[in-house]
């Protein structure tokens, strides 16, 4: 039997370089066709309710088809067996032409008439940001909001994995992009088989997708709105059909629906799968779903006391503005029904704490993740302990499981990193122009995949008054969230190009 992910026998086979890269083209190719059906699907939205812009996609499936087909006709004869190396960089590229391809309907059909407008809406619903640069997104046709609201669905629990779902097109290669797509602090198997492992997650989501749908049309939204917003929320993306968003509606029931789910969102997807099969003690005696629950609702209780002794709230309305609030930034939503700017200001600092931990891993939230955060403060505990008792061994437990000192150093890595990304976005966006709070906020909100940032970035404006520049920084931060950093910045890396 072969072995796809054995790379000795690959350079043994004679390749000169460490990269497979007509094998790379030819997934790429593939890949591309599944996101021109996606433009044939919004087609036919715009023919239900009798959209011009349905003439869009089809220019749009038009010119992805031909690229697509060119690529898989000059990577055909590639070798079939695929190293780590390759895996990284078809996740990562792949993330990039889906944007690239992805922002045509809206280029071409002049609603987001500029390349740096088009890419920057695309980028932030594929990496579920929600961040907007569209000031009247109600005059958009049916058939574009369905694609701003499918880039969420689509991005949510990943393009690669959702490929790896539903179309076995990577023969013996799926393992591989599975574990190059989901980066960082890994979480429990559901099955070996990366296929299965990717269905099952798939089936959770599309079934919390279809509860919420029946959810809100039973709350006063139209099918339509219905559907575009659950995805929306599902996937942690905050794109609404609304300019308003979910204040558009002024509904206390819609409000705690979406609440509740923005919430179930952010928590681990295969803690779901064991609980269809009977394991219901396994969500419970998560450590971080507690971690991630507590943090929440104590954010929520101190942001509510605030609003009701500062803002002049009753308690009803501080409770459920400070939780949807606090559940939009801490799963890193991005839909609004209050602009916290009017907030006291200490309460911005507890909501950019909960950009920056984010959900759950396994979630389709951003952020460092709360599995992170709870091995650092683990850590810091037993620093104290270590002090005190010296000679004491203190092993770093979470769910009864010793993590290793490998697992330390990496999340240690990755929060320095990802700190020091922040820093450095919010040096470029302050050199553009942008004002030191504005700054901070869309940058924290960017790589965090949140949506809202502070002051005139806030959840009462859009994006689109930034400098095309601060855009494109803004997008390299999306999208560097969204695949955990390294996904990213390994292509910067001379060692991946190297045949060694």
């Amino acid at each position: 039997m072969i072995d796809y992910f054995d790379y000795k026998k690959n350079t043994s086979k004679g390749r000169k370089s460490a990269i497979n890269g007509k094998l790379v083209i030819y997934i790429l190719g593939k890949l591309l066709l599944i996101e021109a059906g996606m433009f044939l699907l919004c087609m036919g939205i715009s023919f239900l309710y009798e959209g011009l812009d349905y003439i869009y996609f089809v220019y749009a499936s038009l010119v992805n088809v031909l690229v697509g087909a060119s690529m898989m006709l000059f990577g055909r004869k590639a070798d079939r067996r695929m190293n780590q190396r390759d895996g990284y960089i078809i996740v990562t590229v792949t993330w990039l032409l889906f944007t690239a391809f992805g922002m045509l309907p809206f280029y071409f059909g002049g609603y987001i008439p500029t390349i740096t407008d088009a890419f920057f809406e695309t980028m932030s619903g594929f990496t579920t940001t929600g961040a907007s640069v569209v000031n009247d997104i109600e005059s958009f046709p049916h058939g574009i909001l369905f694609w701003r609201s499918l880039t969420n669905w689509i991005g949510g629990l990943g393009i690669v994995i959702f490929t790896i779902a539903f179309f076995p097109m990577f023969n013996g290669c799926s393992q591989q992009l599975l574990l190059s797509e989901s980066t960082g602090v890994t979480h429990d198997k559901i099955q070996p088989r990366a296929q299965v492992m990717a269905r099952y997650i798939w089936f959770v989501y599309i079934g919390l997708t279809a509860v919420l749908i029946l959810l809100l049309f039973a709350g006063g939204m139209n099918l339509f709105d219905a559907i575009c917003h659950s995805f929306a929320t599902t996937a942690t993306g905050g794109f609404s059909t609304k300019q308003n968003s979910i204040s558009y509606w002024d509904s206390a029931y819609i409000e705690y629906v979406i609440s509740i789910f923005m919430i179930a969102s952010g928590v681990n997807f295969t803690l779901y799968y064991f609980m269809m099969k009977g394991k219901v003690k396994t969500l419970f005696k998560d450590e971080e779903f507690h971690w991630f629950i507590k943090s929440v609702l104590s954010l929520t209780l101190i942001i509510a006391v605030s609003l009701y002794v500062y803002n002049d709230y009753d308690a009803e309305k501080a409770f459920r503005k400070a939780l949807f609030q606090v559940a939009t930034a801490h799963t890193s939503c991005g839909f609004a029904t209050d602009d916290y700017v009017q907030w006291p200001p200490f309460t911005w600092l507890l909501l950019i704490f909960a950009m920056i931990s984010g959900g759950c891993t396994g979630s389709t939230s951003g952020g460092v993740k709360n599995l992170r955060m709870l091995l650092i403060f683990k850590n810091i505990m037993n620093h104290f302990k270590q002090i005190l008792h010296p000679r004491a061994v203190l092993p770093l437990r979470v769910n009864g499981n010793v993590a290793s000192y490998q697992i330390s150093t990496n999340v240690y890595t990755f929060v320095a990193t990802y700190l020091a990304c922040i820093f450095v976005g919010w040096i470029l966006l302050m050199s553009f122009g942008v004002e030191l709070t504005e700054a901070l906020g869309t940058v924290v909100s960017a790589i965090g995949n949140v949506g809202p940032g502070l002051g005139i970035y806030g959840p009462a404006f859009t994006w689109a008054s930034l400098p095309d520049a601060a855009k494109w920084v803004l997008s390299a931060l999306m999208i560097l969230g969204r695949l955990e950093i390294f996904g990213i910045l390994l292509l910067f890396y001379k060692g991946l190009w190297v045949n060694r």
